[in-house]
């Protein structure tokens, strides 16, 4: 036997049952939001994960450049001088 859903409106138990069309309603689109939202915050988590995984990739390739181009105008350097 399952029991009944209820919630609390200022500190008062009420049976899901005993509220009005508009209230059951109202309630459900509560349920539905905070359901979204916490789909959206692990949306989230996950993206600003990625994110920092992209920005570290972006960092390390662009050390990689900079040492290219900083080998290159070595190399130029050394030939200056000969």
């Amino acid at each position: 036997m399952s029991e009944e859903a209820v919630i609390f409106i200022d500190d008062k138990e009420v049976k899901v049952s005993e509220l009005s069309d508009q209230q059951k309603y109202l309630h459900s689109q509560l349920l539905d939001l905070r359901n979204k939202e916490t789909s959206l915050k692990f949306q989230l988590d996950q993206v600003a994960a990625s994110m920092s995984v992209f920005q570290n990739a972006f960092v390390e390739a662009s050390k990689e450049v900079a040492d290219e181009v900083l080998k290159e105008e070595e190399g130029e350097e050394d030939g200056n001088d000969s």
